[in-house]
């Protein structure tokens, strides 16, 4: 019965999408323990052999309106050398962060901007992630540089301007939303190009 019950399971599945297949603790707890399924973290289970960085998986799952944000947007698009000890992970100042295992830095992002710029990204087949775009990650390192720097948000935005994909105009009507950049996103631009 466990058996039948676990095909119809998603990729990666909680502990209570089981239990409503009608997989016992102890039917779960077998497979786990003779590696029929792998467990990724605390209720959190996967097919084995499944793909994705299991960190971004439970982070998925706890929180999904969870966006990569700060130094892990900006290191996904290639624009800071930087290795995040943590993952950077805003949500809205509404929303509770979740207890996880994963090593995450979570940023409260105000609700009326929060989509601003946000996209997502797969982490497995059937589960994604959100993520903010290049324009708006740079528009947070300027925003956030009191915390971070203005080393890195000025890196980020030397290196986007060398990408062919780079519109300056783009990137200041995005900052028009955030006030307190627009100022310093401008005189910037006009000191490099």
């Amino acid at each position: 019965m466990a058996g039948i019950a676990l095909d119809t399971l998603p990729q990666v599945f909680t502990h209570a999408q089981a239990l409503a297949l009608g997989i016992s603790d102890r039917a779960l707890y077998e497979m786990r323990d003779n590696g029929t399924i792998d467990r990724i973290a605390r209720g959190i289970y996967a097919h084995p052999g499944f793909e994705g960085d299991p960190d971004l998986i439970e982070i998925a799952v706890r929180a999904p309106n969870a966006t990569l944000c700060l130094t892990s947007a900006l290191a996904h698009h290639d624009l800071t050398d930087h290795i995040p000890a943590q993952i950077d992970i805003a949500l809205p100042r509404t929303q509770r962060q979740p207890a996880t295992h994963a090593p995450a830095a979570w940023h409260r992002f105000d609700t009326d901007t929060y989509n601003i710029g946000r996209n997502t990204i797969p982490v497995t087949d059937e589960l994604s992630i959100g993520i903010y775009n290049p324009t708006r990650s740079i528009i947070d390192a300027y925003r956030l540089r009191h915390l971070y720097g203005t080393d890195q948000a000025l890196q980020a935005l030397k290196r986007w301007l060398r990408t062919p994909a780079a519109q300056p105009s783009a990137l200041l009507d995005t900052a028009e939303h955030f006030p307190t950049t627009t100022t310093i996103i401008r005189t910037t631009l006009q000191t490099l190009l």
